[in-house]
């Protein structure tokens, strides 16, 4: 349970100042400032009296929705924007919560993206802390109430507001707190020192950010310790867009005292990592701590990382600890030595060339390759006809016979992820064929961190590795591609003749911060992997003969893929050619799709293998038309691999996309589609997939509505 007490002071928000709020700010005292009710849906209620607009089910039904939308906003730098709302729910109403959400709606895309959500009810204002990344692309800020089950269910916003800098930035000046919490302790809790403070056995200092008795800060103290060990924990807001760089913070400790302070990140599982912790008790003044802190994931997988400042007292006399002046930056700590990094610079789809990754001097042992798909080999996972790199080729294959790929070097003493695509070709178990590790300078190995173990099975493979590197060698100054710093390795063995098959590797990329479970994330907005649902793809009718999710190889044989293009082991939507008729025909439709101005691209890996294959096409349907528009088509059999369809198009109106496969001649025509995306704007390497030299190609369709 969390402090109510810091949660109240909200409501002595000062309003004086309702006029000089920044864009996109609004305290409702007199009007909306710009934020209107979507005239498709609920109103929201201004209140008589002034200070918040609401919505309940005086006047609506459970399940209905209100939808306030801003003005026209643009952040060219990092923002914040706090959220003080409240929902109320009848006692004992718990099976339908009311939910309040807010999105943030790009000009030139057909989505909106959820930043944020919540369902938790209380009996005081909360307030929500958001990052908005900077962006040189207006957009609007959406927020939406779904009322839920009971007679008094109610959604209320007291203020919005927009303000520059980041959400764990906090002096602790304003009654909000910047969004941070106490968690509760019945012993020893965070409290607000300084100004008019003047209840605690301590002698507490000065505050930081003015040097004066007036000035704020947080504090615990220990006075009322009653165990050995009582935690006081103050959280941050949680990260809603991806961060890197310095956290830096100041503190003040009474010297001499038993007491432990910590600093922890808390991610989406819930999981604690400890990121920093007072080695010696420093003086009496301020101390300044800067810390290495990452948020990596983007904002559209809404993860949960905070920031937990935790002090632990092993009795009465532990005396205090003071906070003030948390302030981000996305640099290196000047306390830190070494490479920043960058994930640009970390991955590769070996389409140009092999990036940033090397091999050893004495001769290759991995070769980019590009390949007409076949029963025996596969087309690259990028695109189906792109490049990739293949180990144990005729050309190095022997017994005993070792590839090794060198990956970039990496800044020390962080976590990464490092994410992956391989295949396996050959004819026995090939334990430890492809294994990952980490080498120090001079290529000494210093760790395995991951090998293959199944049996091959030719089919594009994902995998993610999870791993800390302890810090670098001293004196760790060179480039990106420096062999003789730590790094990750890819290696290739091949141990007697028969273990001997092919290893293909693709797509690499390695980024700060745990491993994600793809099982617990879902799609970002515009995205469909199809891995935990259908998303917001709907049909017309559902039977033996519409689109199916699936996994694995389909049913009939000498048709449709072996497993999914997104990990190899998830699903994919497919059409079964054996419980359909020729010509019988099976349609996927999109989420009603907003109209903007400017270029849509959508793109899609299709599967069309077999002797019978028949026709997949997509189409566009406009809302106030009765028929669909061809955007793309391909008829009969194209590969036994995965390849990649991208198609730009543009539609001022709202809209759907829809998906047709049409059943072929046999049964030996199953059509599978996965991993589709929209995005805004033109399509990426256009001019690249248009003169593919494998016999295959990605038309682009340049249609205008």
């Amino acid at each position: 349970m969390l402090l109510e007490g810091v949660l109240l002071v909200v409501q002595a928000l000062q309003l004086a100042n309702a006029l000089d709020l920044p864009a996109g700010s609004c305290a409702f005292e007199e009007g909306t400032c710009g934020f209107d009710s979507v005239f498709a849906f609920l109103p929201w209620i201004l209140n008589e009296e002034g200070h918040y607009v609401y919505v309940d089910t005086s006047f609506a039904k459970q399940g209905e929705k209100a939808v306030l939308l801003s003005s026209d906003l643009q952040a060219e730098e990092w923002n914040c924007l706090r959220l003080v709302y409240q929902i109320t729910t009848p006692p004992g109403s718990v099976s339908d919560p009311s939910q309040l959400s807010l999105y943030v709606r790009f000009e030139d895309e057909s989505f909106d993206r959820l930043l944020w959500s919540t369902k938790e009810p209380s009996d005081s204002w909360l307030i929500a802390s958001l990052d908005l990344q900077n962006s040189s692309k207006k957009f609007k800020i959406l927020i939406e109430g779904v009322l839920g089950q009971g007679n008094t269910a109610s959604i209320a916003l007291f203020e919005i507001k927009m303000t520059a800098g980041y959400c764990i930035d906090c002096d602790f000046e304003e009654n909000h707190l910047c969004g941070f919490v106490n968690r509760w302790n019945p012993n020893v809790n965070w409290f607000v020192g300084g100004g008019t403070a003047k209840n605690t056995h301590s002698i507490l200092p000065q505050d930081h950010t003015f040097r004066s008795e007036q000035g704020h800060y947080m504090y615990v103290d220990s006075v009322y310790v009653k165990h050995f060990q009582e935690v006081a924990q103050l959280i941050s807001p949680v990260t809603t867009a991806p961060m890197s760089g310095c956290l830096s913070f100041y503190y003040q400790l009474q010297q001499g005292n038993d007491n432990v302070f910590s600093l922890y990140t808390r991610d989406m599982a819930g999981l604690y990592e400890e990121i920093w912790k007072v080695d010696s008790p420093g003086n009496t003044a301020w101390n300044l701590a800067e810390v290495e802190f990452s948020a990596p994931y983007p904002m559209e997988t809404i993860t949960i990382t905070a920031v937990i400042f935790e002090v632990a007292f092993n009795g009465p006399k532990g005396g205090y600890v003071a906070l003030d002046d948390i302030s981000f930056s996305p640099v290196h700590c000047q306390n830190q030595t070494g490479l920043p990094f960058s994930a640009v610079e970390t991955s590769c789809d070996f389409e140009k060339d092999l990036c940033n990754f090397y091999q050893d001097k004495e001769g290759p042992g991995w070769t980019r390759v590009r390949v007409k798909a076949n029963m025996y080999r596969a087309g690259d996972h990028t695109t189906g006809t792109g490049h990739y790199l293949l180990a144990n080729t005729k050309f190095t294959s022997q017994p005993g016979y070792i590839g090794r790929l060198y990956g970039p070097s990496l800044p020390g003493n962080m976590q990464y992820c490092v994410h992956f695509h391989y295949a396996i070709f050959g004819f026995l178990k090939m334990s430890d064929t492809l294994a990952v590790y980490i080498f120090e300078e001079n290529h000494v190995v210093q760790e395995k961190i991951w090998s293959v173990l199944e049996s091959p099975r030719g089919v594009w493979m994902q995998a993610e590795i999870s791993f800390k590197k302890p810090m670098p060698t001293k004196g760790f100054q060179c480039s990106l591609s420096c062999p003789g710093t730590r790094s990750v390795v890819f290696m290739s063995l091949c141990k007697s003749f028969w273990d001997c098959g092919l290893v293909a590797l693709d797509d690499i990329t390695i980024q700060l911060g745990n491993c994600r479970s793809p099982g617990r994330v879902p799609s970002p907005p515009g995205e469909c992997t199809f891995d935990q649902d259908e998303c917001a793809f709907t049909q017309e009718k559902r039977n033996r003969s519409s689109w199916h999710r699936g996994r694995g190889e389909t049913p009939t044989s000498y048709t449709g893929p072996k497993g999914d293009h997104t990990t190899g082991v998830g699903y994919y939507m497919y059409i079964e050619a054996s419980h359909m008729v020729y010509g019988q025909k099976a349609h996927l439709l999109s989420q009603p799709l907003r109209g903007v101005p400017g270029k849509h691209c959508l793109t899609f890996f299709y599967h069309m293998y077999g002797a019978g294959t028949g026709l997949l096409s997509v189409y566009l349907k406009r809302e106030e038309d009765s028929k669909e528009s061809l955007l793309w088509r391909r008829r009969g059999e194209q590969s036994v691999s995965w390849l990649r369809a991208l198609i730009e198009y543009s539609c001022r109106g709202q809209h759907q996309i829809i998906f047709e496969a049409v059943r072929g001649v046999s049964i030996r025509s199953d059509i599978a589609i996965d991993d589709v995306k929209f995005q805004a704007g033109l399509c990426a390497e256009m001019e690249d997939t248009t003169q593919q030299s494998s016999g295959y190609s990605e038309d682009l369709n340049e249609i205008e509505y």
